[in-house]
């Protein structure tokens, strides 16, 4: 396997070239920092957009919802859209037209499979809820079966796609640094709050590790 993705009519940046990446491990590392994402489809010729969360095991990633669901349904065996997108930064220039936001993305485009194999959809699913909090899943209640019919996993292979990335100040035209304006970086990172434990918890359970270190 390359370490690349290839660069495809769909995924060739048409500006801001010095921001996008093909590199699969870069690819790989912002997946893994946002769970978060939004999957695009088309139903009747009419776009769609629908957030979930995403999990990747090895070069795909996977994502879950109701069996009847009519986006899933709609995404089986059909192209789709996936991306994700930190926001690391408001970016605050001397011009309208400089500001900018510094960010990090993918976007991934493919043919969406099912994964049909009850055995191993039951698997994933152990592995998404792990991969957020290591170790939870086995001290959970076993699944239902009911539970597992009830759930739809989609999978997409990281084939065709790219990140995009924009770090560092402002960049403004040579003049207007002259200008007595504020510019500079607002940061925003994500922060995890305090645990708040359901008042129904029997007593005397208590707050596990993957709880108390939880990090996004």
């Amino acid at each position: 396997m390359s370490d690349t993705l290839p660069v495809t009519e769909r995924t060739r940046l048409r500006r801001s070239h010095e921001r996008g990446c093909f590199d699969r491990e870069a690819i790989y590392a912002i997946l893994d920092a946002q769970p978060m994402c939004s999957v695009g489809y088309v139903i009747d010729g009419k776009p769609f957009v629908t957030p979930t969360l995403q999990w990747r095991e090895g070069n795909h990633v996977y994502w879950h919802g109701s069996s009847a669901s009519r986006a899933l349904r709609h995404s089986r065996d059909a192209d789709v859209c996936l991306s994700v997108a930190i926001l690391d930064g408001f970016v605050l220039a001397r011009s309208g037209m400089h500001h900018s936001v510094n960010s990090r993305s993918v976007t991934l485009y493919g043919r969406a499979f099912k994964v049909e194999d009850p055995a191993e959809k039951h698997a994933k699913l152990g592995r998404f809820v792990d991969t957020l909090f290591p170790g939870r899943y086995g001290t959970l209640r076993p699944d239902h079966a009911q539970d597992l019919k009830a759930t739809m996993v989609l999978g997409l292979e990281i084939a065709e796609g790219s990140a995009k990335t924009r770090s560092g100040g402002p960049k403004d035209e040579d003049a207007d640094y002259e200008l007595p304006i504020w510019a500079g970086v607002l940061p925003v990172r994500s922060v995890v709050g305090a645990p708040e434990p359901d008042p129904r918890n029997l007593s005397g359970v208590e707050m596990p590790a993957h709880v108390r270190g939880f990090r996004l």
